[in-house]
């Protein structure tokens, strides 16, 4: 007894049982808000479920499932179609849409839905000079398609999220030895044969998993739906919640969505399980590029250029007209406010993630064990969750803590501590910290798996604890991907809109908000200036992803 007792106090000396508590309790913190919201589902104050069942939940259910096949289908097309062409074939144009067919990624849904709803309303320029060519005089003269639909929030989203099946189609295709489909050509199979036979299973996993990313955005989504008029799970949280003020109706309706973004995920976990390629041959050589004939060429650059100049060539000419033209009346004496509340947030958020990420990643590679490695896939689902949901989740625990601790305070000094934490800058941190943590934890757990235990054991053996060791061989060797997981996590928190919308204090905005406000109520002139500053942030991570997947010096611009 006495030895385990002596042992068990040297590893907390050494500091290894300190980094395991600490890990756990990073996790069970950026867990808070998904427990938060089954907890109030379950034990509601007033239970509205049957209400909800009986009348406005399939409505919901069902727009969110067409909302989201239509983004599945749309996105794969283009995202598998053009990886194809730009990994495997040559046309005019191939190098520079090899890395603009990204672009699209660094502009926000809800933006492009603003743009294109400018363009193509009834007031709009397209109908307007339609009308004065063909002398019609009213709607009842022609047909042209309601952009403010479930087909217009659908265009919407595919357009601004086929990327994330295009950029790890074409990682998949460039990463397949050329010589399995040179065997497929030379037995006979033609170029369409090859791509459905061979090519495509292959990639079969890498498409799922950008296609699973694609509807978790979508499933995310409340600007576009909101601007349009579709009635989604996620416009029934803010609607039962903000509209009805019934918070267990509106963790009812979250719960159901954690039920989508669960199912994402098995599906996705169980399709890697079922699909797994290993390639055969001992030397890995890139496929030869085949050259298309004159007609077939210029096809292949029609198809990836329509998307490229529809998802971001259009909206962004359109803001930067208005940014330009407007300039007067869309900057304001609050508008450098804004900006800096964004800044801040975002960059506060990234590091706040990045360095409890590495904490939780290295306590876990210290220690590991069932429980901490559990709980920390928990903590790691936040980036699946939908920003409503993490709102709710959050929201009403920092209300119970602000409530209980000022009633204790007034009991026993009189003193009124007002709100500490929900309605505060606080929250909305904490909401950032939760939904993109996981992309700061996948990234120092890759890099930390990077890093040879033996190394770590010689620091061990010269007489580095833990703390030494993380900060004098594992970070200088993980500088990359600590800074390239700070920059993904600051782009996304200044596109983040939904939880923003929800936590923020008030008199309290941020470059997405003020966006939002303005587009919202069709003031796009007003809102381009600040519309443009978050798709130009947004091309940051573009750069990067692009560099990260052409790994090949000719591929890389």
């Amino acid at each position: 007894m006495h030895v385990g007792a002596a042992h068990n106090k040297t590893r907390w000396l050494t500091g290894e049982g300190t980094w395991h508590v600490g890990g756990l309790l990073i996790a069970c913190a950026v867990a808070l808000p998904i427990v938060a919201v089954a907890w109030l589902a379950i034990f509601p104050s007033e239970n509205i479920w049957p209400h909800l069942f009986e009348t406005v939940l399939w409505g919901y259910i069902d727009n969110t499932v067409r909302l989201m096949a239509g983004v599945a289908i749309g996105s794969v097309v283009i995202g598998v179609g053009t990886a194809w062409l730009v990994s495997t074939t040559e046309f005019p144009g191939r190098r520079i849409f090899q890395w603009a067919l990204m672009l699209p990624l660094a502009a926000p849904t809800y933006i492009v839905a603003y743009v294109y709803t400018d363009l193509l309303e009834f007031a709009g320029p397209v109908q307007s000079a339609l009308r004065g060519m063909f002398g019609w005089q009213s709607a009842r003269d022609y047909w042209f398609p309601e952009i403010r639909s479930v087909g217009g929030a659908i265009t919407m989203m595919t357009l601004t999220l086929y990327p994330y099946v295009y950029l790890l189609s074409r990682a998949a295709f460039l990463e397949q030895a050329g010589v399995t489909r040179e065997v497929s050509r030379t037995l006979g199979a033609g170029p369409w044969r090859t791509f459905f036979r061979v090519a495509l299973p292959l990639a079969r996993p890498a498409v799922v998993v950008g296609m699973t990313l694609a509807l978790m955005e979508t499933l995310n989504d409340f600007g576009t739906v909101d601007f349009f008029a579709v009635r989604t799970l996620t416009a029934g949280v803010f609607n039962v919640w903000l509209t009805m003020g019934n918070v267990g109706g509106g963790a009812q309706i979250a719960l159901v969505m954690l039920g989508f973004v669960v199912l994402l995920i098995l599906l996705e976990r169980l399709e890697r399980r079922r699909r797994r390629y290993h390639a055969l041959a001992t030397r890995h050589r890139r496929a030869s590029r085949q050259r298309l004939g004159p007609r077939t060429r210029w096809v292949a650059t029609l198809a990836c250029l329509l998307p490229v100049a529809l998802g971001f060539v259009v909206p962004g000419a359109v803001l930067l007209r208005n940014a330009v033209v407007f300039a007067e009346e869309s900057w304001s004496s609050r508008f450098p406010d804004f900006a800096i509340n964004s800044l801040v947030l975002a960059a506060g958020s990234a590091v706040l993630c990045v360095v409890l990420a590495t904490f939780l990643a290295y306590a876990v590679r210290l220690r590991g064990g069932a429980l901490l490695s559990g709980t920390a896939r928990i903590a790691s689902l936040g980036y699946a969750v939908p920003g409503a949901v993490l709102a709710l989740g959050i929201l009403n625990p920092f209300g119970a803590f602000d409530n209980a601790f000022d009633g204790w305070m007034r009991d026993t000094l009189g003193v009124s501590t007002g709100l500490l934490l929900s309605g505060t800058v606080a929250a909305v941190m904490f909401a950032y910290v939760v939904r993109f943590f996981a992309l700061s934890y996948g990234a120092l757990e890759s890099g930390l798996g990077r890093i040879k235990p033996s190394m770590e054991m010689a620091a061990r053996t010269l007489g580095e604890g833990p703390r030494g060791t993380l900060f004098r061989v594992h970070l200088p060797l993980m500088k990359g991907t600590l800074v390239t997981a700070a920059l993904l996590i600051f782009v996304d928190v200044m596109k983040e809109l939904p939880a923003t919308l929800l936590l923020r204090p008030f008199n309290f905005d941020t470059l997405a908000t003020y966006v939002y406000q303005f587009g919202s109520s069709e003031q796009l002139e007003l809102s381009s200036l600040g519309a443009l500053s978050i798709v130009a942030v947004g091309l940051v991570p573009v750069v990067l992803l692009n560099q990260t997947v052409a790994r090949d010096p000719s591929e890389v611009m």
